[in-house]
């Protein structure tokens, strides 16, 4: 039988790899601090993007989408929803704002946790927001072919409460007593998380809710400018193959949560990459425009779409970008790749 153990088993995570990780983490934990106090302009242009593509990607990897029109609309509460696709979406929004708002006050309890889950489905008329599974799930694998296998098998329903409440019992005495760097205990946490995996549905979409969560009350708050649910959705597969190896033998409590540490980590030092980059493209937003895209399109090895330029440069209109990439086609700066929605440039 799985043990929650937050004392003994992430002794054997602080390899040498894991260690590096976590020093270089926290001195960009250090910067981000200066950023946030230098650039508050800059962080709120950040920001309102990362809003956007955080509510996107997390339900997009769980195949709940809408045009891209219509969820700038919904993020920014100018629409209501009119699908169950939309639904929720907006309960997304909702969740997500709540904890960039409040993190410092939702501890990682039972209680919070239903809180939370409820609200995902606030739009819903879903009965099935709040409350825990009432039937055993299964993880499974979809093939091409539309076949699926069973990936993993969560605890049966009947041990969910006991286990929820046992999880987040261990997490906090572990948090309280300091032993080891929440970074460490953070993706432990998610991991046994999901594979309780406590709810009929919403799972997902929670284990990410909550690593914002549990990052932000550490102190690294990078998820509120660097959507880290986008960078989970463009390394889909890592993710996937990440949770697998180290799901694997948990029910027997043998475990390896390494893996899925090391990918964790792995992430967040790229959305501190990317929170450093788009603070300085929009600190110098007094060299022109078209300069800036130029130079975007100059850093980015192998091929970038207009969609990858707005996120790097938020303040810049999708028409100045159209423009400058016409003007750069005209010169010979770049080459064109693929058509209509899959166009993209490369730097000759």
């Amino acid at each position: 039988m799985h043990e929650f153990d937050f004392i003994n088993r992430p002794k054997d995570l602080l390899t040498p790899e894991v260690v590096s990780l976590l020093t270089h983490l926290h001195e960009r934990r250090g910067r981000q601090e200066l950023f946030i106090e230098a650039e508050p302009d800059v962080l709120t242009a950040l920001l309102e993007v990362a809003k956007i593509q955080s509510t996107d990607a997390s339900n997009r990897i769980e195949g709940i989408y809408t045009t891209d029109d219509r969820l700038k609309a919904i993020v920014k509460e100018k629409v209501q929803p009119r699908n169950r696709n939309e639904e929720e979406i907006s309960g997304y929004r909702d969740v997500l704002a709540t904890i960039h708002e409040s993190y410092e006050y939702i501890a990682p309890q039972p209680n919070n946790i239903l809180q939370l889950h409820r609200d995902l489905y606030s739009f819903s008329s879903s009965t099935i927001g709040g409350i825990y599974k009432n039937s055993d799930n299964i993880i499974a694998e979809k093939f091409s072919d539309g076949t699926e296998t069973v990936r993993f098998q969560p605890l049966p329903a009947f041990q969910t409460a006991d286990a929820m409440l046992k999880l987040c019992t261990k997490y906090n005495d572990a948090i309280e007593a300091d032993i080891y760097d929440p970074l460490v205990l953070m993706p432990v946490f998610i991991l046994d998380f999901l594979c309780i995996h406590p709810f009929n549905d919403g799972n997902g979409r929670m284990s990410r809710l909550l690593t914002l969560l549990l990052l932000y009350r550490a102190g690294f708050i990078v998820g509120k400018y660097i959507s880290i649910e986008m960078l989970i959705e463009k390394s889909k597969d890592s993710y996937y193959e990440a949770l697998k190896e180290s799901s694997r033998n948990w029910h027997e409590d043998r475990n390896d949560y390494l893996p899925f540490l090391k990918y964790l980590l792995g992430v967040i030092v790229k959305a501190y990459n990317g929170f450093e980059e788009r603070v300085e493209y929009l600190r110098y937003r007094k060299v022109s425009k078209p300069t800036r895209i130029k130079t975007v399109i100059e850093r980015t090895p192998g091929k970038i779409t207009k969609k990858e330029i707005s996120e790097a440069c938020p303040d810049i209109s999708l028409t100045t970008i159209e423009r400058t990439l016409s003007e750069l086609l005209s010169s010979g700066f770049i080459d064109k790749v693929g058509r209509g929605r899959s166009a993209a440039y490369v730097k000759k």
